[in-house]
């Protein structure tokens, strides 16, 4: 039954975008409310009953990305305060230039951005406080002009 769903929904969707002018034309970036912290832990079973939105294992550790809220009441360290800007063109796995692109622009501006790509769009956690200017330069840039006021 969860296949079928699974299938369905995927079937309903835009396929991917490797084109790289159209996935700057259609980033659509979107502000997902909240505010998200950074971690790392030594497994699993130390994020409790936290539910993570992304993971990596590394040498070192369970890196996790969770709510803030959750990650405090873990008391791990924290690592990164962020907002999160999800990216809605569907960018294939496989298309070159889009994380180059965004990545400059942002940097060009003076914005951190730490990136996780999902299977169908990319997730960009910046500090808090520069939500709004990491919005102006993504849509600046989808719009095709300068990010460089920002």
């Amino acid at each position: 039954m969860l296949v079928r769903s699974l299938n369905s929904r995927r079937s309903s969707m835009a396929k991917p975008v490797s084109d790289l002018s159209e996935l700057i034309r259609d980033l659509s970036p979107v502000h997902v409310p909240g505010e998200y912290a950074f971690v790392s832990v030594n497994s699993y079973a130390d994020l409790r009953s936290a539910k993570a939105f992304a993971t990596v294992w590394e040498h070192e550790g369970l890196s996790a990305v969770l709510e803030l809220g959750e990650a405090q009441a873990l008391g791990v360290e924290i690592l990164f305060e962020a907002a999160w800007i999800t990216l809605e063109v569907n960018s294939a796995l496989d298309a070159v230039g889009l994380t180059g692109a965004f990545a400059n622009a942002l940097a060009e501006a003076g914005l951190s951005c730490n990136v996780v790509a999902g299977a169908m769009h990319d997730h960009l956690f910046v500090p808090l406080s520069d939500v709004e200017r990491a919005l102006d330069v993504l849509r600046a840039l989808s719009s095709g002009t300068s990010a460089q006021r920002y």
